[in-house]
């Protein structure tokens, strides 16, 4: 029997998407949602990048599915905790750097739809890129199959990173907190340097400094995530002075990240 037009282009969408069908522990009725989600607004065609859907929507829905399986398995798991310390180690689950990390084992980077310039600026290798793309997959995976299949991913790619931390993580935010009040010193004092990019993806640039020692600064995707990846990069700095005088009015930035 020959087949039509739509029914071989499913097929071929379905043999390219084979390897991270394996992966994702679900084959898609509706294949066009995934490759949706692996779609970057660089490589969305069209006037002015509108011809075909990015992940941006789907990213969005991601996000809601992907703190609610996680506040679910901690609420399991661990059943004698406190709310703030589910919440450090719901925190440090659902961060940039855990999705990114599944994203990269899970094959998701391998498989994203990039422009060529985005490409050859280092897009795939991205954190936040890869990190988007991940949520925008448990979208995905939602949408198609409902709750089950995206409950499935994150229980099998996020079983590692629950085992990795026996002890609710602290933020390095209180951390560094903590460390300026153990020395009598003035709490640590974050400032806005600058806010760039589009209303609807902007990035912040936070200067965080503790008296008498310089001051870091790092750049994210929110104020919150660009505060903490400040305190950590003074905590790092500071880890390595304590043992000498510390500069009267330090003011050395440390390099920014996103």
């Amino acid at each position: 029997m020959r087949r039509g037009r739509g029914e071989q282009t499913v097929s071929i969408v379905t043999r390219r998407f084979a390897k991270l069908y394996m992966a994702l522990g679900h084959s898609f009725v509706r294949p066009e949602l995934l490759e949706e989600a692996l779609t970057h607004s660089s490589a969305a065609s069209g006037p002015n990048g509108s011809g075909a859907a990015d992940y941006e929507r789907l990213e969005f829905l991601g996000d809601r599915v992907l703190n609610l399986v996680i506040a679910q398995h901690l609420l399991k798991r661990y059943p004698e905790e406190k709310v703030g310390q589910l919440a450090r180690r719901h925190a440090a689950l659902v961060r940039e750097e855990a999705l990114a990390d599944v994203g990269r084992r899970a094959g998701i980077a391998e498989f994203m739809r990039l422009s060529p310039g985005e490409e050859l600026t280092g897009g795939r290798a991205n954190p936040a890129i890869v990190a988007d793309c991940c949520e925008a997959v448990i979208a995905a995976l939602y949408l198609d199959g409902g709750f089950a299949p995206a409950e499935r991913f994150i229980a099998k790619f996020w079983a590692s990173l629950l085992n990795q931390t026996p002890r609710p993580p602290k933020d390095p935010k209180t951390a560094l907190q903590e460390w300026a009040q153990s020395r009598g010193l003035p709490l640590p004092n974050y400032s806005t340097v600058a806010q760039n990019g589009p209303d609807h993806d902007p990035t912040f640039t936070i200067r965080v400094q503790v008296k008498g020692f310089p001051a870091a600064s790092a750049t994210g995707r929110s104020k919150r995530l660009a505060e903490q990846i400040a305190a950590q990069f003074l905590l790092a700095m500071i880890s390595g002075q304590t043992q000498q005088t510390p500069p009267e009015n330090g003011s050395a930035e440390k390099p920014t990240t996103h």
